[in-house]
């Protein structure tokens, strides 16, 4: 068996290599407590993206490395996600991988290290990486503290997800409020529809705020997950808020009905993702009792 593996750049994954990196990434995931690629590099592989490029690395017939590579687009740079089979770690892939999707990617392309775990950090030191970016997630019990009253203002009506009559409107939102943001941002009907597809997506679980004095307008949602993996935890999936109806603490109010939903669906746990320095957010979710659990940490070159 050759000591190297052979890399290989390609922008659609054949099906049947589409199930042998599933597989690789359930092997890595099982190891590491944390899962190696996010879900919208995991959507990406059944479905042909243009934005998107995949890294196969080969050794021996056996697939042992993956590299998911998101192409620089507006001002945000270009995201890498890298995994290795636990059995063939210590070879030098993942560094072989991390190097080709920085050098694909260009200038001021990053690597997620998910977790930041012990041997992603010695990786990004051994090839001189520095910190770019940090994703909190945050985690809080769903017994105690005990949740807030819901109170629902006056001049708001709340609802939950109609059907496919809701995307415009969400999506309105969603990429007014993270129009700023790498991954959320410039979301399109196909984005929807994916998630709306997977076996967890309930209507029921998404929230939709509006102004009485303008029911056709979206001021704000929330799209609550539950993880059929990991039972009984859900999630804050997104909340976005359009940005002319900051202030009227829509955030707070969203993700409160979304909780309590999760916890009357059985959850006993709730998660969620938020960008280290979104200080607004950040002091919202604390106030709501959440704490951080672990970090992601994007690495780049100086």
């Amino acid at each position: 068996m050759p000591d190297t593996a052979t890399l290989t750049w390609t922008d659609q994954i054949e099906p049947g290599t589409v199930n042998k990196v599933r597989a690789l990434l359930e092997r890595t995931a099982d190891a590491d407590g944390v899962a190696p690629i996010s879900e919208q590099a995991v959507l990406s592989l059944a479905e042909a993206d243009p934005a998107t490029r995949h890294l196969l690395a080969v050794r021996g017939g056996e697939l042992v490395g993956y590299a998911n590579l998101v192409a620089a687009h507006d001002e945000h740079p270009a995201m890498a996600e890298v995994a290795v089979d636990p059995a063939a770690r210590g070879a030098g892939v993942g560094a072989d991988l991390v190097r080709a999707a920085l050098a694909e990617g260009g200038t001021g392309a990053r690597v997620w290290a998910h977790g930041d775990l012990p041997a992603a950090k010695a990786l990004a030191t051994g090839l001189g990486l520095v910190t770019a970016r940090e994703l909190w997630q945050m985690r809080r019990s769903l017994a105690t503290p005990e949740l807030p009253e819901l109170a629902l203002p006056a001049d708001l009506t709340l609802r939950t997800y109609a059907g496919p009559v809701d995307d415009l409107e969400i999506l309105r939102v969603n990429n007014a409020a993270f129009a700023w943001h790498p991954e959320q941002g410039g979301w399109t009907e196909r984005d929807i529809a994916a998630r709306r597809a997977e076996s967890w997506f309930e209507p029921t679980g998404l929230f939709l705020a509006f102004d009485i004095a303008d029911p056709d307008r979206l001021l704000g949602f929330h799209w609550t997950k539950q993880h059929p993996d990991a039972a009984p935890a859900g999630e804050v999936y997104v909340v976005g808020v359009d940005p002319s109806a900051q202030g009227r603490g829509l955030g707070r109010l969203l993700t409160l009905a979304g909780l309590r939903h999760l916890r009357a669906a059985g959850s006993t746990e709730v998660l969620l993702y938020t960008e280290a320095d979104n200080t607004a957010a950040v002091h919202t979710y604390t106030k709501l009792g959440f704490a951080p659990a672990h970090i992601d940490v994007a690495y780049s070159l100086p």
